[in-house]
């Protein structure tokens, strides 16, 4: 189905808004997935804040044209879905993880702070653990000078006891 002038011209302004927010695109080649499949895949994304779009190839470069995405404009062909998230690593990991149980499903390749990635860059964008992890790891490095200084404090005075008990 064929659209009209301003059809297209308001694909292109959703697809630049959809652009100027995000800080990741991610590209995949989806020939051969089942309707079940891709609804399950668009279910998934939807619930990580990831906006997958199949776009014609030609409207999805005159949207990113000027963009931070603008780098991968040339990767843009044949039948694509494309992943634009606001957080960093949602795209890659949402299309990453459907890719390892759908082998129909090819990663091309993507976008993130300007530069273009490839596949392995993909797949080491989605390896990344999202902000609650780190930021667990990270008070959980904090706190553990805090919980053993606690405990050689607690020995200390328990020694400290004993010695003036006996």
């Amino acid at each position: 189905m064929s659209l009209n002038r301003s059809e297209k011209q308001a694909v292109i302004d959703e697809v630049t808004g959809l652009a100027a927010k995000a800080q990741t695109l991610v590209m995949a080649e989806y020939r051969g997935i089942t309707v079940a499949d891709m609804t399950k895949l668009r279910s998934e994304a939807r619930s990580k804040g990831v906006n997958l779009s199949v776009l014609k190839n030609t409207l999805a470069r005159r949207a990113v044209a000027g963009s931070q995405f603008d780098v991968v404009s040339d990767q843009m062909s044949g039948p694509l879905i494309y992943g634009f998230s606001v957080d960093a690593v949602a795209a890659a990991k949402v299309v990453a993880d459907f890719a390892k149980t759908n082998d129909k499903l090819v990663i091309r390749g993507g976008a993130f702070a300007g530069k273009a990635l490839d596949v392995n860059g993909v797949k080491q964008l989605a390896s990344i653990p999202s902000k609650e992890v780190l930021l667990a790891q990270l008070c959980g490095l904090l706190m553990s000078p805090m919980s053993r200084t606690a405990v050689v404090l607690g020995a200390l005075a328990k020694k400290k006891e004993e010695a003036a008990a006996a």
